[in-house]
C-alpha cells in the first residue's frame, strides 16, 4: 500500500512541475540548406509558429571569400495569397564561437503558406534566398501536456487499479 501512495505522490508532483514548465512545440527545422547567394552560403532554420515565428540565418563565406564583421540580415515575409503586403524584420547577430548566425522573430497572423525572403548586405555585396513555409498553430500551451498525456494517464490508472485489486483480493478457498 505504501508503494502505491509513493507512486501517486510522485506522479502528482511530476504533473505539477511539468504544468509550470514553459512549453515548446518543437525545434526549428531547416527550410534552406547551404544555398549560395552572391558571396555567401546561406542556411535558414525556422520555427514558424502563428504569433511569433523564429528564424535562424547561418552564414558561411563562398569558396575563396571571407565574411566581413558588419552584415545586415533581413527576413521578409508575405502570405502567398497576397492578402497582406510584405513585412520586413531585421535579424540580430548571435555571439557564437564557431559560426556566424543571426536570429530574427517574425509575426505570422494566421496559419497559411508564407513566402520568406532572406537578404544579406555587406561590403562584399548582397545575397538573397527565398522559399515558402507554412505557419503552424502554436498549440494549447500547458494544456498540451494534459491533452496528449491523457491516454497514458488513463491506461496507467487502469493498470494500477487492476494490480491493486489483484493484490488485495482474497485467495480462493
Amino acid at each position: 500500500m505504501r508503494r502505491g501512495v509513493v507512486a501517486a505522490c510522485s506522479a502528482l508532483l511530476l504533473l505539477v512541475v511539468a504544468a509550470r514548465a514553459p512549453g515548446h512545440d518543437g525545434p526549428p527545422f531547416p527550410i534552406i540548406v547551404d544555398r549560395q547567394a552572391g558571396p555567401y552560403v546561406i542556411s535558414v532554420w525556422a520555427d514558424p509558429d502563428v504569433g511569433t515565428g523564429t528564424f535562424f540565418v547561418i552564414l558561411a563565406p563562398a569558396p575563396g571569400k571571407s565574411l566581413p564583421e558588419e552584415m545586415k540580415v533581413t527576413v521578409h515575409v508575405q502570405p502567398t495569397s497576397g492578402r497582406l503586403p510584405e513585412a520586413s524584420y531585421e535579424c540580430k547577430r548571435q555571439n557564437l564561437r564557431n559560426r556566424v548566425q543571426y536570429h530574427g522573430e517574425v509575426e505570422f497572423d494566421q496559419q497559411e503558406m508564407w513566402r520568406v525572403r532572406v537578404q544579406i548586405h555587406s561590403e562584399l555585396g548582397a545575397g538573397e534566398v527565398s522559399t515558402e513555409v507554412e505557419a503552424t498553430p502554436p498549440g494549447f500551451g500547458p494544456w498540451d501536456l494534459l491533452l496528449y498525456g491523457f491516454p497514458f494517464i488513463l491506461f496507467g490508472s487502469l493498470w494500477m487499479y487492476a494490480a491493486l485489486r489483484r493484490r488485495f483480493s482474497k485467495p480462493p478457498t
